[in-house]
């Protein structure tokens, strides 16, 4: 990954626009979603949204700290607008629904080949397709070994997040899915602990999942 480098001085500016465009991005994300998949049953509440907004914006401004005018930059601010929807359609309706995912994983692509033109290496963008297809494979033999722990939902959502755990590194790709998995079984055990089921594959895993991507992208810079 190659840093464009923005002066100190404008770095907060440039940190507190890219929040402000998370801020705005989010509504329009949900009032996309809610007109294009209405099975996921229309908006939701007026605090949900204002909370899925501040975290969205959140993580756009941290994702704008950490990288700077990365060329690669646009591509975590579509995993931060996109991730934390799955992450809230996942807690409230156990569903990674398959359009979005495919629209983070594709865009995600997308991102990352344009960025080559803005100073990327092609081998982080190789990397990252690699990473998509190891953490896709590593969660499919997974899911057919034990089909009750795991859902194909969180299969399918292992290659965006794999796509940019690799674009990060090995490394991180290593440790974003050591940690995804170590965040995933503390949250079954919770959510079973509380519920009393048996069936972890009903425990949202989504947003254990996007949480190894972001403590990665910031515990390993």
């Amino acid at each position: 990954m190659t840093s464009l480098g923005y002066a100190g001085s404008t770095m907060p500016l440039f940190v507190a626009a890219i929040g402000v465009l998370g801020l705005i991005l989010s509504p329009v994300a949900e009032l996309l979603i809610a007109r294009l998949l209405p099975r996921i049953g229309g908006l939701p509440s007026t605090r949900l949204r204002i909370t899925t907004s501040v975290i969205t914006g959140a993580l756009c401004a941290a994702f704008a700290w950490r990288f700077g005018a990365d060329a690669g930059l646009p591509a975590f601010v579509l995993l931060a607008v996109l991730g934390v929807q799955l992450a809230r359609i996942d807690v409230s309706l156990h569903l990674l629904p398959n359009p979005l995912v495919l629209s983070l994983l594709i865009g995600g692509v997308g991102f990352l080949l344009a960025a080559v033109f803005g100073g990327s290496q092609w081998g982080d963008v190789l990397r990252a397709v690699a990473g998509a297809a190891i953490l896709f494979v590593t969660y499919l033999i997974l899911a057919i070994i034990s089909p009750r722990g795991m859902g194909m939902g969180d299969v399918k959502f292992a290659a965006p997040i794999g796509l940019y755990l690799g674009y990060l590194g090995w490394s991180q790709l290593l440790y974003g899915g050591l940690l995804g998995f170590i965040l995933n079984g503390i949250v079954t055990v919770l959510v079973l602990r509380k519920t009393r089921s048996d069936r972890a594959s009903e425990v949202p895993h989504g947003p254990s999942m996007l949480a190894a991507v972001i403590g990665v992208a910031f515990l390993f810079s």
